[in-house]
């Protein structure tokens, strides 16, 4: 906490280059003194690496920026391709369309379809037991990040709380060293007794796999009967889970809840995502509907920025330092200018930085950015920032889960320290 009010941190998805991203904001608020007053991280897909991370080695800083960077290494995608399981999968199914072939040169050309109709129902029906894409990145995750680690072995403090969209419901599903829950399940519709489950021993792994389950991608995640504490709950609730980013892709949703365990009164948001860019190029149906996914998540983020940094001022009233990897320097110092003539911003804010209602009257906008410009050391920040060649290598690196080189991660960190700490001093001064 400060000043007695809760501190909380999101991260958002965006694969590996999200677990680099949010490295480099939870690094920068270390350096800036105030990462230890955080109370709790809310972490989706790839942030939920980060946050998990940190859960696990944040008091030794130097393992936890290690097993990131040492990580974010590795070829996870490739090590899926080139196993074993998939390579058996990928043979039999061009056994099966080499047999189709054959027979249709033959008196029993009749037998194909009859062939391939069995093939397609039994993916279809069977698709996740025959190849548990999720189950399989998990085990990867494991040997990576977390070391057969379970949600006890957290450390206490912050908070970390992983949310996955649970399917079942249409609402987030959160493990964290306080439980693991979905707010329909722990007051249900029915007003019966609520549905519990046991967090402690819940493999770490699970879950950020559960948060990171991209879907059309990766299987989803289900929760073990041994993990309900009455058993008998299983025929009242069975959890679906995939990727958290299908609900809140920024992470901000569990600690802006009113009503939520993890609410919180000042706020940063690291946001991995690229600029939404324009294109007119659709191939097929699976293109169409993987940019139509694109749109609901763009909408919804637009939607979260809009509540709490524009409208923030009418509603809810808290700190929020929102920082999105698209942006640069120029841009977030243009925005906030844009607010404070709006009337967007909260007069303490304004008051921090000495912005005065005579500066208001005379309407000198020029002279108020130059205090504002002073006041947080822009013109230092824009030295020690991401070069045009570097902000271009973090911008190109893509949503998988893929190996990173160095100097991809070096770009990303760059650019995430630089946006938060230059909109902390922005929005959230009273954190300083």
């Amino acid at each position: 906490m400060i000043n007695g009010k809760r501190f909380g941190v999101s991260l958002s998805g965006g694969g590996f280059r999200a677990a680099v991203y949010h490295l480099g904001t939870l690094k920068k608020l270390r350096e800036m003194g105030v990462l230890d007053n955080v109370d709790v991280i809310s972490t989706v897909s790839g942030g939920s690496i980060t946050g998990a991370c940190y859960g696990l080695y944040g008091h030794d800083w130097g393992k936890f920026e290690a097993v990131i960077q040492n990580g974010v290494k590795k070829d996870i995608i490739n090590k899926i391709i080139f196993s074993p399981r998939f390579l058996i999968i990928a043979g039999c199914l061009l056994l099966v369309l080499g047999i189709s072939f054959a027979l249709l040169l033959t008196k029993h050309d009749w037998l194909t379809l009859i062939i391939l109709f069995l093939t397609v129902f039994i993916i279809l029906r069977y698709q996740f037991k025959i190849l548990p894409v999720s189950k399989m990145i998990a085990k990867e995750y494991d040997k990576l990040f977390f070391d057969k680690k379970s949600i006890k072995d957290l450390n206490t403090f912050p908070w970390i709380a992983i949310n996955a969209t649970n399917l079942e419901t249409g609402r987030l599903f959160t493990f964290s060293q306080l439980k693991m829950e979905d707010s329909h399940y722990e007051f249900p519709p029915d007003r019966g007794s609520p549905i519990l489950f046991e967090h402690k021993n819940f493999p770490l792994t699970q879950a950020v796999s559960a948060s990171a389950g991209v879907p059309f991608a990766f299987t989803p995640v289900v929760i073990p009967i041994k993990y309900y504490k009455n058993k008998s709950d299983v025929k009242r609730a069975k959890p679906v889970l995939v990727d958290g980013g299908v609900y809140d892709n920024q992470g901000i949703h569990k600690i802006t809840q009113l009503k939520s365990a993890y609410n919180c009164d000042i706020i940063v948001t690291s946001d991995a995502e690229n600029l939404f860019k324009e294109t007119n190029l659709y191939r097929n149906l699976f293109h169409v509907l993987m940019r139509t996914s694109a749109v609901f998540m763009n909408r919804i983020k637009d939607f979260q920025m809009i509540q709490h940094v524009f409208e923030n001022y009418r509603y809810d009233k808290r700190e929020v330092a929102y920082q999105v990897m698209g942006w640069d320097l120029h841009y977030c110092m243009r925005m906030f200018m844009n607010a404070v003539k709006t009337g967007e911003v909260m007069d303490p804010v304004l008051e921090a930085h000495n912005i005065t209602d005579d500066d208001f009257a005379t309407k000198t906008w020029e002279e108020i950015q130059h205090k504002i410009e002073v006041n947080v050391g822009f013109a230092n920040l824009l030295k020690e920032g991401p070069t045009e060649e570097e902000l271009a290598i973090a911008r190109e690196v893509k949503i998988n889960i893929k190996a990173l080189k160095q100097e991809q991660i070096d770009a990303l960190i760059k650019q995430a320290s630089s946006l938060t700490e230059l909109q902390v001093r922005l929005y959230c001064p009273s954190l300083l």
